[in-house]
């Protein structure tokens, strides 16, 4: 099969691999019909991460059951799912819990608890950016949508974006008539604002200094931030008259720079308790990590970031923090798509074959002016 390989700092190349089989009887493999660029697979393809070279990069995937093992009862072959990124055994105690991003089983990595396709450190899976994909503890993983090709760009977003930008208004503690804050206006931060008003958010600001990004959400109802244009907690204070927001949810990451270019990891955190009310809540799905050597000084190299804890403890506020478990949020989204109530597709900018996966990187990478979200099709030709 065709496959995105990681070959180094900002280098991804389409090579053959084997096809994956059957490797336990509760596996399933799966034909992908959509696979998508992330913005944390940008982590890896700048060379911030550990990730091993010729590793098969892809976490947001679906696309149509090929082969079952001998123990599937649930899913059939000619299913069309979605693959949640996390991959989960079902059985631990936190999957059992609802916490199937913290699988106790499926990451042999010592103290790394939860697993994904195709990241670093989330165990030996390949991703999904190839024409198959091995499921493991498919009766369980997988998300059984409808048949035929509707709604193919919607829920595509079901494995990983719009559950993450969902549970950053669960992690904050979001209720219907809050004022949120939401920093970073890539997919996840799009999605966070989606998420937002669909619960019934007051308002919601969006914060970024990208303007196609900017203007993606004022197109869905959210009130545009552009940091690059003043300090964003005076401007969101202001239009809110001194009070701030009741919530706010972080979705940029260890990597947040100022308008310069100039990374500041606290950057983001330092701006929501700011900007946040006292007793408000923060929730936190941009990724941070526990080693960073690129990072600009030793304390952030070694996963230490300063930011105001003292000034969040005094305002009495609220943090979660995490990856999103999936399977919470994706049956009841899926259900939100079908029905009209939810439409993740608008932020697609790209639909692009496999093989131009590594021009798609670069552009992403560089923020090039409307490739906001990238989707790979692996049946689709040149």
């Amino acid at each position: 099969m065709k496959a995105v390989v990681y070959r180094g700092p900002h280098e991804v190349a389409v090579e053959d691999r084997p096809d994956p089989s059957i490797q336990a009887p509760t596996d399933a493999v799966v034909r992908l019909t959509t696979t998508n660029i992330c913005g944390s697979d940008l982590h890896m393809y700048e060379g911030r991460t550990s990730v091993e070279e010729g590793k098969i990069l892809g976490h947001e995937n679906m696309g149509i059951v090929e082969s079952v093992g001998a123990a599937i009862t649930r899913i059939k072959v000619g299913d069309r799912v979605s693959v949640p990124f996390n991959v989960a055994c079902g059985t631990c105690r936190n999957c059992l819990h609802g916490w199937t991003s913290y699988c106790l089983r499926t990451n042999p990595m010592q103290g790394m608890d939860g697993a994904a396709y195709g990241y670093a450190n989330m165990g030996p899976y390949d991703g999904g950016q190839a024409e198959f994909l091995r499921v493991p503890y498919a009766d369980f993983n997988l998300l059984r949508l409808p048949p035929g090709t509707e709604h193919e760009n919607d829920f595509t977003m079901l494995s990983d974006i719009f559950p993450t930008g969902w549970h950053g208004t669960e992690l904050a503690g979001q209720a219907p008539g809050d004022t949120v804050a939401v920093f970073g206006a890539g997919p996840v931060g799009l999605m966070a604002a989606h998420s937002a008003l669909i619960k019934g958010a007051d308002r919601v600001f969006v914060v970024d200094k990208e303007s196609d990004r900017l203007a993606m959400a004022e197109k869905i109802g959210a009130i545009p931030v552009n940091f690059a244009e003043g300090d964003p907690v005076e401007q969101i204070m202001d239009a809110t008259n001194g009070v701030g927001a009741d919530c706010g949810v972080e979705a940029v990451g260890y990597q947040a720079h100022d308008p310069s270019g100039e990374e500041h990891p606290e950057m983001v955190l330092d701006n929501l308790v700011d900007v946040v009310r006292s007793t408000g809540g923060i929730g936190v799905v941009g990724v941070y990590v526990p080693q960073d050597p690129n990072a600009p000084d030793k304390r952030a190299q070694q996963g230490r970031i300063g930011w105001q804890y003292g000034t969040f403890f005094t305002k009495g506020q609220r943090m979660g923090t995490g990856q999103c478990p999936v399977m919470r949020y994706n049956r009841q989204l899926r259900d939100l798509i079908i029905n009209g109530r939810a439409r993740p597709s608008f932020l697609v900018s790209h639909e692009l074959p496999l093989d131009q996966a590594p021009e798609a990187y670069g552009h992403f990478d560089r923020r090039d002016q409307g490739w906001t979200k990238v989707l790979l099709h692996p049946g689709q030709g040149s």
